[in-house]
């Protein structure tokens, strides 16, 4: 006599689909813990850029190191969060790869649930790579001008820009074969977007056409809401402005990543 093998329930509401995501969040959390070096990007990188723009070229485009870091330290914020987004599209193309998302189709989960989980995930890697860059500026002498509540608003900020910002890398993620492929791609992406902007020098010194640009760059913006909330200065405007081109990124990208993930997951 044989016994018929349940099949596992292939629908599943939000609420189920949200807790699955959180589990499988986790699982992303403990292999950060078990293979720490998964973080360098998000750790030694803040910390080079830091030290070389810095110190290389505090004196040149503001005087002295200690006023530049005013201005760099918001703006690499931004940067990094940008940069750190990256791994959501390659820890879902990396499990395409490996075949675990064959395993994840034979479990009784939300077909949503990786892709929530590897998102969930990455604000781990945010919060480290906030955390790790304001330390290391304030070691080499940059001064936080903001209230408590300042400096958690810039963070929930940078950390929803993230949050946003990844539903590129998760579209590119689900086209490309391999994750090199992918990082490849959202490279040559992300260093155009981050240094054709004002994190690194003022929108006053750019040739016109570079500064039209900057001037409405999500990255400058983003920048200049964090300058304002974290030393001073206007937040209203660039923050509106940071926040249009987020909901923009999320409409646009949202359902294409949606569409490529379900895609590939057959």
């Amino acid at each position: 006599m044989t016994t018929a093998v349940a099949t596992p329930p292939r629908h599943f509401g939000p609420a189920s689909a949200v807790r699955h995501g959180t589990v499988l969040a986790w699982r992303g959390v403990l292999k950060i813990r078990k293979n720490p070096e998964q973080l360098l990007d998000v750790t030694l990188q803040p910390i080079l850029f830091l030290v070389l723009f810095g110190y290389l070229f505090g004196g040149a485009v503001a005087g002295n190191t200690g006023a530049y870091l005013e201005t760099l330290a918001p703006g690499l914020m931004v940067q990094v969060i940008l940069m750190a987004s990256m791994a959501t599209g390659v820890a879902l193309n990396t499990d395409v790869s490996k075949g675990v998302f064959d395993r994840f189709r034979s479990m009784p989960i939300a077909r949503s649930a990786p892709l929530l989980g590897a998102v969930l995930a990455d604000v781990v890697r945010y919060v480290v790579a906030l955390v790790v860059l304001l330390l290391m500026a304030m070691v080499m002498g940059f001064r936080l001008h903001a209230s408590p509540a300042g400096l958690v608003v810039a963070v929930a900020v940078l950390v929803l820009a993230g949050l946003c910002f990844c539903w590129i890398t998760v579209f590119v993620g689900m086209l490309v074969p391999t994750p090199a492929s992918l990082q490849g791609v959202m490279v040559a992406l992300m260093l155009p977007l981050t240094f054709g902007s004002n994190v690194f020098v003022p929108n006053a010194t750019m040739p016109g056409w570079l500064r039209a640009w900057s001037e409405i760059s999500p990255v400058s913006l983003l920048s200049d809401a964090t300058r304002g909330l974290l030393v001073g200065g206007e937040v209203a405007g660039p923050l509106t402005g940071g926040l249009v081109w987020m909901a923009g990124v999320a409409v646009v990208f949202f359902p294409l990543a949606m569409r490529a993930y379900r895609r590939r997951m057959g």
